[in-house]
């Protein structure tokens, strides 16, 4: 019985991470045309498909992901700024007014809002409405 549910165990965190490699056409072209209009001078290390999701990792670190329509989730750009364009523009407004001279690194959004991280480490935290919920350092 042990044994039982040890193997059961295994087979479910096993089901949990169910990532596997695809190519670069098999992206949605949703997700294809962002990553040609903004990574396009970026060379694609790994390209992985989950249930519900796509991620993409660079060889310089930047990795993006998007959901099964071909969204983006996240956009992680590790030391290099978020393309301008795809950050909304009521974030990069108080962004610049809040903490000038910062950068947008990473850049993630979901049902409840979006958070950023700024080159100095701190996080922030918006609702739907561009709203200020949490900032965290």
């Amino acid at each position: 019985m042990l044994m039982a549910a040890m193997m059961l165990t295994f087979n479910v965190a096993m089901m949990a991470d169910d990532n596997r490699v695809i190519t670069y056409d098999q992206l949605p072209q949703t997700a294809k045309t962002l990553l040609s209009q903004h990574f396009a001078k970026k060379v694609p290390l790994v390209v992985t498909m989950d249930w519900d999701e796509y991620e993409i990792l660079y060889q310089s670190g930047e990795k993006v992901e998007f959901n099964k329509r071909g969204e983006w989730k996240s956009i992680d750009c590790r030391v290099s700024a978020v393309p301008s364009v795809l950050i909304p523009e009521q974030i990069k407004s108080h962004i610049k007014a809040t903490f000038p001279g910062t950068t947008i690194i990473k850049l993630e959004r979901d049902r409840r809002g979006y958070g950023v991280k700024l080159n100095n480490g701190l996080e922030v935290e918006y609702n739907t409405r561009f709203q200020v919920v949490e900032i965290d350092d």
